[in-house]
């Protein structure tokens, strides 16, 4: 990387380098089953439809394409989002792919949730901004910020805060819920991101981070606070995900045919007796929860985290008094984004951004050492 082109944000105490996690989902209620209902003039709601033996082997978001149309008007792409997002079930259970083949006698639910403004507003949020031009910035984001516009976080989000700072200047690749944003972070993930505000560099930094950096230049790299030590010093897992099969807010491993291929890679960068540690990661792939699900299989989850960490609750006990405040306090995962380096989609020049632990996750440190 060239050195003279570097552009840090900061510097960690350490010198160590200390990574996408995608928005938090809130949980949807369980439908209610209810006679299947006229879809032409009912675009919003709960439907359910009985898989009748016309329809056996047909693929489901083709199945849905097919009794969305007039009125209710649905395209294929938000069908397929919907499933993505949960609120199609079959039996009760989440589909876990669009392509699934339907089975006659299956019942299929779609819980459409109501519309939601067209655009969303411009809104005066405070922004940490570590670099930026005419064509992106990068941003140091804050616990608590989502991402983009979703249910349940309509307002108050990093893309209404983005349309206050750079006005019509934002890219509109990503349609007008999710102008100018490339990649994610969960809400309560700090660290960097970086959002493009023209189109050419949307283009450009969507073709890295859709490679990954496998062969382009994209580094990202997070730092992890987890329970336990791990028995080895570095590994790799290579595990498939998708959505859990009972929870909605959840992802899960699953088998190759239900999920998406997801790769992290991991280093043992400290310990704090057998009880905690500092892992750093970095991903060969973006999925959802990615980190969060992939330590927990290694059996170290991230430490404050509300979802996959709620069995180690009482290890709590077992750190230093400062530790255990730390702990209390920190009401999220203990995620930082803490590397982000890119080629410069327009310019070519090479970047490289730090960002140095946040003043919770410095308390959780902290209290560990004690």
């Amino acid at each position: 990387m060239n050195s003279k082109a570097k552009q840090r944000a900061a510097a960690t105490g350490s010198g160590k380098r200390v990574d996408y996690v995608e928005v938090e989902e809130v949980p949807a209620p369980a439908p209610v089953w209810v006679p299947r209902p006229d879809t032409t003039t009912s675009p919003t709601g709960l439907h359910v439809f009985d898989i009748q033996p016309d329809d056996r082997t047909k693929r489901l978001d083709r199945f849905l394409a097919e009794h969305f149309t007039g009125d209710a008007g649905l395209s294929r792409t938000r069908l397929q989002s919907l499933i993505g997002d949960g609120a199609v079930l079959i039996d009760g259970k989440p589909a876990t792919t669009s392509s699934l083949k339907l089975e006659t006698g299956a019942q299929v639910s779609v819980d459409i949730p109501p519309p939601i403004a067209a655009e969303p507003a411009a809104e005066t949020i405070p922004l940490t901004i570590v670099f930026e031009d005419e064509h992106l910035l990068v941003i140091d984001k804050q616990s608590g910020l989502v991402v983009h516009p979703a249910s349940g976080h309509e307002t108050g989000t990093l893309v209404n805060a983005l349309i206050a700072h750079c006005g019509d200047s934002l890219s509109g690749i990503g349609g007008v819920r999710r102008p100018g944003i490339v990649h994610r972070l969960d809400k309560d993930t700090t660290g960097l991101m970086v959002v493009a505000k023209t189109d050419p560099a949307h283009r450009g930094l969507a073709d890295l981070f859709a490679d990954h950096g496998r062969s382009g230049s994209l580094e990202r790299a997070y730092t992890a606070f987890v329970w336990g030590k791990p028995q080895m010093q570095h590994g790799t897992i290579d595990m498939p995900l998708g959505r859990h099969a009972h929870h909605r807010e959840k992802m899960a491993v699953v088998s190759e045919e239900r999920g998406r291929h997801a790769v992290t890679h991991w280093r043992l960068d400290q310990s704090y007796g057998d009880v905690a540690s500092t892992i750093h990661c970095e991903l060969e792939t973006g999925r959802t929860h990615q980190i969060r699900v992939h330590l927990t299989e290694l059996g170290h989850p991230l430490i404050g985290d509300p979802v996959y960490g709620t069995g180690f609750k009482t290890k709590v006990a077992r750190l230093p008094e400062a530790a255990r405040a730390a702990v209390t306090a920190l009401g999220r995962q203990a995620l930082h984004a803490a590397v982000l380096g890119f080629d410069h989609p327009i310019t070519g020049e090479t970047h490289s951004f730090e960002s140095p632990l946040p003043p919770d996750l410095i308390a959780l440190q902290a209290g560990l050492e004690d």
